[in-house]
């Protein structure tokens, strides 16, 4: 929730990013306004920290509400390090800078313990899982925390020598929204 407790307008430098002033001025008002997402927590792994922004630089009083955080839910559901861990947001899509950015990304799991973790748009959850079967080694562990606070949510974590292998748990639909962890 954010909430108007001064109502002077703080004049800004222009970055280059969105300009949230204009969404903010019922809170200006003495209005109440929150700021919501379809899925997630706004600002963490989702939108919305330019409006937060914003309010912090025209004098708003910033309350933030607990409620679900798809990366934390999929790291406290997914058995590697939670006490460090990263979550770096959206892989390349150029299959080459992806791989890259994969070995870059086992290479810090394994060499420190630091739980990876990264977000997919659910159309390129596929071609993301086929590029982390191709390039991780056989013994990183490998989470997909799927749907997370759906009725249908499933999180699979195994090594990655053990995802095609026989009798190995199906994935769920791809389209969910998809959450992906490495670590050892």
């Amino acid at each position: 929730m954010l909430r108007a407790v001064k109502a002077v307008a703080v004049a800004t430098q222009s970055s280059g990013r969105f300009d949230a002033r204009p969404l903010l001025a019922p809170a200006l008002t003495g209005h109440d306004i929150g700021l919501l997402s379809e899925a997630g927590m706004p600002a963490v792994a989702d939108p919305g920290s330019s409006v937060v922004r914003a309010a912090h630089d025209i004098g708003l009083t910033v309350v933030p509400l607990t409620g679900p955080v798809s990366p934390l839910l999929a790291l406290a559901a997914s058995g590697l390090n939670g006490q460090n861990f990263a979550f770096v947001g959206y892989l390349p899509q150029d299959e080459d800078a992806r791989a890259l950015r994969i070995r870059e990304l086992e290479t810090l799991a394994l060499r420190s313990g630091q739980t990876q973790l990264f977000i997919e748009t659910p159309y390129r959850n596929a071609a993301l899982l086929n590029a982390l079967l191709r390039t991780l080694q056989p013994n990183t562990r490998l989470i997909l925390a799927q749907g997370l606070t759906l009725p249908d949510m499933a999180v699979h974590s195994r090594a990655v020598k053990n995802w095609n292998a026989p009798g190995a748990e199906p994935l769920a639909d791809a389209r969910l929204p998809t959450v992906f962890a490495i670590g050892r």
